[in-house]
């Protein structure tokens, strides 16, 4: 069942700042509800979720709040709704939160990093910040092996999507999924990555005149193992993954634009290695989104315990 997103009030910059994207004046969140389906479609689809929901109940996932309905996989209506995107002022290049106003009024809104050292990828955008619900049902895809969350959480995507300019709709993007190292993506049974682009491409092929649109989860490789990225600092990430992805299928990218996909960006350093990896092989542009963004501008203030990349029994899944 497709998913529509509602405008909430919400904070904004004080002026466009994301460049190539169009600005948003109201906060977008994320709400389970069909989309596109005729009126008795809907209700038989609801009659069939009621039935299922009273043979089968279940608690939110989140807040422990009865959950009606199968659809929305485990979370009650009003934490989907929790799921906020962000609509405030960010770098042009990495997407960053700025909150700095001075940074904001500049000509050129760009963060500290990015200053200092431009990434790889032209431009990087993420849903939301790495905080609340959000966070939580990252957490629940990566460690729960939740692959139909993954799935609905890359529909989120499609927010960031319709916001980036210069797309020509004549030639879509490949769509590339971060790659996980092989030993790795075989302990963990899937790569999270992969479920969030299948997810975005779902829902752009569902728009009226919507293109076919490649998932390549083959066509850049992860050629070693690598440590957890979650306690290395700032240049230590940059290092460990320098020259750590290649490209299987370069005639596939040459001179195309690519579309990197990854559920969580902190310092950018993995987007960056791919992203060098892909232009080497001859990519005109490469776009990285991500679900979230993990910044310490905007700290998770509930759970603070498990990072990013630790699961409950203190395993790295980075």
């Amino acid at each position: 069942m497709g998913a529509a997103l509602h405008r909430v009030s919400g904070e904004t910059g004080k002026r466009p700042a994301l460049t190539g994207c169009r600005p948003q004046k109201a906060r977008l969140v994320f709400n389970p509800s069909p989309v596109s389906i005729s009126p008795r479609l809907s209700l038989i689809n609801e009659l069939a979720e009621s039935l299922l929901a009273i043979v089968f109940p279940t608690s939110c996932s989140i807040c422990g709040a009865e959950v009606r309905g199968v659809s929305s996989l485990g979370v009650c209506r009003d934490c989907w709704a929790g799921v906020e995107s962000w609509e405030g002022t960010s770098c042009e290049r990495c997407g960053g939160p700025i909150v700095s106003d001075r940074a904001a009024d500049a000509l050129h809104v760009l963060c500290g990093e990015c200053r200092a050292d431009l990434p790889d990828f032209d431009v990087a955008r993420s849903f939301g910040l790495y905080r609340g619900n959000l966070r939580q049902l990252i957490l629940q895809l990566k460690f729960r092996r939740r692959e139909r969350l993954g799935r609905k959480l890359g529909a989120l995507l499609e927010h960031v999507w319709n916001k980036l300019d210069g797309m020509d709709p004549a030639k879509p993007p490949v769509i590339v999924p971060v790659p996980l190292f092989h030993s790795r993506e075989r302990e963990r049974g899937f790569n999270q990555s992969r479920l969030l682009a299948e997810g975005l491409r779902n829902r752009i092929e569902k728009h009226p005149g919507g293109r076919k649109i490649v998932v390549d989860a083959r066509l850049l490789v992860r050629t070693r193992a690598t440590a957890p990225q979650v306690r290395l600092k700032f240049q230590a990430r940059k290092e460990n993954v320098r020259g750590a992805f290649a490209v299987a299928k370069p005639e596939s990218v040459r001179g195309r634009s690519v579309l990197l996909v990854d559920d969580v960006m902190t310092t950018g350093a993995t987007l960056s290695a791919c992203a060098a990896a892909l232009k080497k092989a001859g990519a005109a542009k490469v776009i990285a989104l991500t679900l979230a963004r993990a910044t310490p501008q905007f700290p998770d203030n509930g759970d603070t315990a498990q990072s990013a990349g630790v699961d409950e029994f203190n395993r790295h899944w980075t």
